[in-house]
């Protein structure tokens, strides 16, 4: 029988998931941040695409939600440098956009409008980050 006072019997904690989250909207970003870190994942942000693209590069980075709409850099073209840099890492397109272009869809795994709201946004990330992408930039795209 295991001796519950022995450290060696339990088992090791896994780390959540790193999500990061990029979006230029201060509010948007902050409540996101919130919204996923109560749901136990850890969060790092950014509030434009070459900061992003920065901590997505230098850090152990799970997964990616990433608003489309941003000066500077849009989120094509933060997702197009994400997929150069580590293409295995899931993308998840947040837009307030209904017809995004087909090519910046293509680039990522998953798209979600804003307006539908944060359990639709946690239920992607969660299918996203739960393995092989069969649904490739179809969710939320029409």
């Amino acid at each position: 029988m295991p001796d519950p006072g022995n450290s060696r019997d339990i088992p090791p904690v896994t780390p959540s998931p790193l999500i990061l989250c990029i979006d230029d909207e201060a509010l948007g970003l902050k409540i996101r941040k919130a919204v996923l870190e109560k749901e136990g994942y850890r969060v790092l942000t950014a509030a434009d695409g070459s900061t992003g693209l920065s901590l997505f590069i230098n850090q152990p980075v799970e997964g990616v939600i990433l608003d489309y709409y941003m000066p500077g850099m849009d989120g094509g073209q933060v997702a197009g440098a994400m997929r150069k840099q580590r293409p295995e890492v899931p993308i998840l397109l947040l837009s307030a956009y209904i017809n995004l272009p087909s090519e910046v869809v293509a680039l990522v795994d998953f798209t979600v409008l804003k307006g539908e709201g944060p359990n639709e946004l946690l239920m992607k990330l969660r299918r996203m980050l739960a393995g092989p992408q069969c649904e490739t930039g179809s969710e939320g795209a029409s």
